[in-house]
């Protein structure tokens, strides 16, 4: 594969430099007196959604179920659900440590917030993130999380089956996944809260990198694309997600380069959330509730705070906070104290909140 490659985006170098450099770096709040346990089951489920997927990303996802302290007790009962999207490069496993659960499940609880569950599902992929979006390269993983998931976990586990009754959260590559994806199918979901979303700008490229582009006209392979650098897999894994081309093997996808750039980088845009979102503001005003959050040491503060703006300037209601914070050490103070007691005041826990 012979191609040129610029360097990596701005939207997406300010948000994975930030998770390279800050990798797991997230601190733990203090443990609450007399949390109740929580269950956590570690399952997969076939997703028809990813099925012949160019990439050859498994068809069987893994995800992680977090049962709240009566789930056994009271078999008669229901309970809401919130999905809770990772980040590029980590999994749902991985993910599961930067937020510090169960602990931080089970003090939420243990604090007041209202019991329910949690879903943390993979969409990890050959170049470490699927961007929530849908491809043939990548399979369809927008349609993963709206579609596949949803319906594993309303037939298998006693939920509300309402879209009032689910929350969607993500940070990061998830800020951004919770952003489209809840633009797109608020026929499901009845509440969000945004993390540090990446990605939701259009963004032009900068100038040639050419040790970048001596890597990249390596690969050949998976293989090949798991020795590159954190930049130039991410650069990747936005190229398979936004820009798939069917007919370049061996990737299958385009990047903005050469001829092709003012192609590519339309492509790009019409994925970015800040250019789209005017499209969807009917569907984002069926929202009970949207929180947004940003530390205020967070690269990804300036685009984060537009999105506050544009739901600001359509009169919608929401909550924006910027906190003391970079992108990641907050985390699990963040999903303890603020998303999941924003998810127990704001989502239905009765049937009938259609």
């Amino acid at each position: 594969m012979t191609i040129r490659v610029v360097c990596l985006l701005a939207v997406l170098a300010s948000a994975f430099a930030q998770v390279a450099t800050a990798q797991m770096k997230t601190e733990a709040p203090p443990v609450v007196a007399g949390a109740k346990p929580v269950s956590v089951e570690s399952i997969k489920i076939h997703s028809r959604a990813i099925e012949g997927n160019l990439e050859g990303n498994a068809v069987e996802r893994d995800m992680l179920v977090f049962l709240p302290p009566s789930y056994r007790k009271e078999a008669s009962r229901r309970y809401p659900v919130v999905y809770a999207l990772h980040g590029y490069f980590v999994g749902a496993e991985q993910w599961s440590h930067e937020i510090h659960a169960p602990q931080t499940i089970e003090g939420a609880f243990a604090s007041g917030a209202k019991e329910m569950i949690v879903v943390l599902p993979d969409s990890k992929t050959v170049h470490n993130g699927s961007m929530y979006s849908g491809s043939m390269t990548t399979g369809d993983f927008e349609t993963f999380i709206a579609r596949d998931v949803v319906s594993y976990i309303d037939e298998h586990y006693r939920t509300i089956p309402e879209r009032r009754s689910r929350g969607l959260a993500g940070h990061s590559m998830g800020g951004y996944g919770a952003t489209r994806i809840g633009m797109k199918h608020a026929d499901e979901f009845g509440s969000l809260y945004v993390m540090s979303p990446c990605c939701l700008a259009p963004r032009s490229v900068g100038p040639p990198n050419a040790e970048m582009t001596k890597q990249l006209e390596e690969v050949q392979s998976p293989a090949d694309s798991a020795k590159l650098p954190f930049f130039a897999r991410a650069q990747l894994a936005a190229a398979a997600a936004w820009s798939p081309n069917p007919k370049n093997p061996p990737l299958f996808l385009d990047l903005p380069t050469g001829e092709a750039q003012a192609d590519v980088l339309a492509r790009w845009a019409a994925n970015a959330p800040l250019a789209f979102i005017h499209q969807y503001i009917g569907n984002i005003r069926r929202y009970d509730a949207i929180a947004i959050d940003v530390g205020d040491r967070d690269g990804l503060r300036t685009d984060t705070a537009k999105l506050h703006d544009v739901l600001d300037s359509y009169g919608i209601e929401h909550t924006f906070q910027v906190y003391a914070g970079d992108h990641t050490n907050k985390l699990g103070d963040r999903f303890q104290n603020h998303v999941l007691p924003f998810f127990g005041a704001n989502l239905c826990f009765k049937a009938g909140c259609r």
